[in-house]
């Protein structure tokens, strides 16, 4: 193995997965710690932990044991993958994960860069943009577990971390890989370890990759990994989605937990298409009016791609966590997916879709999944996955990537039947 991945969440690492192997790696996605060494052809493995929200500790904890794993492996880089849209909160996840990472490898320099242009997400004098908008004002700022309401990166990476932050900004970045370079030993021998870079498009990202090659952790978002594969000597591969998988004996059910502008926005689109939704009402599941089994068979039962869907306003949102608790409420959501998605296999579905990044933790682990292969894209940053050793079938989607017909056309590209 050459690079060494982990993923603070389900979806994230999936996303990560596609590019790596888009740029030519042979990738395989594991679920949580493995437990046996990787097969000797996987160029990048990716560790995909369920770490985001959990106390800062805990994932210090599961971060350090999987990088231990990594390095057993025999890889010569490490990459710490976490959202384009930089989600944690003061008390972290991302500085404390990254200094304890950063430590272990005594690193020196670390950059931090979640970029994605493909999704709209842009980082211009330190400043993170989702398409047009600073990210304090595109949505994030009412994510009801990490709201992100400072666009300033800097800002938001010193409020988590010991050591002094750092900035490359677009000039550096403008002027090529050799000046990025400089740009990093610069901030460093200046006493700033931590530093994020600027990247505006796809050809930043890869020359900030070729800067990196000689550095032990690079931490970002999946768009930061375009430039790193060719570091190891890999060439692009076709993996477009335009013939997905081949056709299965099984329908596609969708399980949506995202709140995101743009999951809400694909189950609009959906429900006017005249697919079949079901609306999960915080207070039935939490009232107990409401159970997996009964969910189970509803979608079973409807033609098309069936969905589920607990996506909501933000006001809404807010006037559930104000009853219930902010955690009861994700708890409850979770464990209903999760257990959803169990009884659908036990039903003999063996295609799900997932949108959501706690959503899709939840529903992985209840699978007991231990590792996916990396199939075609279907929309930018979502492959379709193919479970190692059994014949179930997922996408697991970021709340905000897709268009606005991504049920559908995952559906498609995972094989299910008409």
């Amino acid at each position: 193995m050459k690079l060494g991945c982990i993923g603070d969440d389900f979806t994230g690492s999936s996303d990560l997965g596609n590019t790596l192997a888009k740029a030519g790696m042979r990738v395989v996605q594991y679920c949580g710690l493995p437990n046996s060494p990787a097969a000797p052809d996987v160029e990048a493995g990716v560790v995909s932990l369920k770490t985001r929200t959990v106390p800062a500790d805990e994932a210090v904890r599961q971060s350090l044991e999987a990088l231990e794993w990594l390095r057993d492996q025999g890889c010569s880089q490490f990459f710490f993958k976490y959202c384009s849209t930089f989600d944690s909160t003061s008390e972290g996840n991302i500085g404390p994960v990254a200094e304890a990472l950063s430590e272990a490898l005594e690193a020196g320099p670390v950059i931090f860069c979640p970029a994605f242009p493909a999704t709209g997400r842009s980082i211009y004098q330190g400043h993170l943009f989702v398409h047009d908008r600073l990210l304090s004002e595109s949505g994030m700022e009412n994510h009801p577990l990490t709201p992100m309401r400072d666009a300033d990166l800097r800002r938001v990476l010193a409020s988590q971390t010991k050591k002094p932050v750092g900035h490359v900004a677009i000039g550096d970045v403008l002027a090529g890989h050799e000046a990025i370079r400089r740009a990093i030993t610069r901030e460093f021998e200046a006493g700033r370890p931590f530093i994020i870079v600027d990247a505006v498009t796809d050809a930043h990202l890869v020359e900030t990759g070729k800067a990196v090659a000689d550095l032990p952790l690079v931490t970002g978002g999946s768009g930061i990994a375009l430039g790193l594969p060719e570091n190891f000597g890999c060439r692009p591969a076709r993996l477009d989605g335009g013939e997905g998988f081949g056709p299965m004996a099984s329908k596609a059910v969708a399980l949506a937990g995202s709140v995101s502008r743009a999951t809400c926005g694909q189950v609009e689109a959906h429900r006017r298409a005249g697919q079949p939704a079901f609306e999960i009402v915080a207070a039935d599941v939490l009232e107990k009016r409401l159970n997996a089994d009964s969910l189970a068979e509803w979608l079973i039962e409807q033609e098309g791609v069936p969905l589920a869907y607990s996506s909501a306003d933000p006001e809404t949102v807010l006037e559930n966590q104000r009853r219930f608790g902010r955690d009861t409420v994700a708890q409850a959501i979770e464990q209903l997916f999760a257990e959803t998605a169990r009884a659908l296999v036990e039903r003999g579905v063996d295609i799900i879709i997932s949108a959501g990044g706690e959503t899709s933790g939840a529903i992985v682990s209840a699978l007991e999944i231990e590792a996916f292969e990396i199939g075609p894209e279907i929309d930018p940053g979502v492959p379709a996955l193919q479970v190692v050793g059994r014949s179930l079938r997922l996408a697991l989607k970021s709340g905000n990537f897709g268009g606005q017909d991504f049920f559908t056309k995952a559906a498609g590209i995972l094989g299910a039947s008409a």
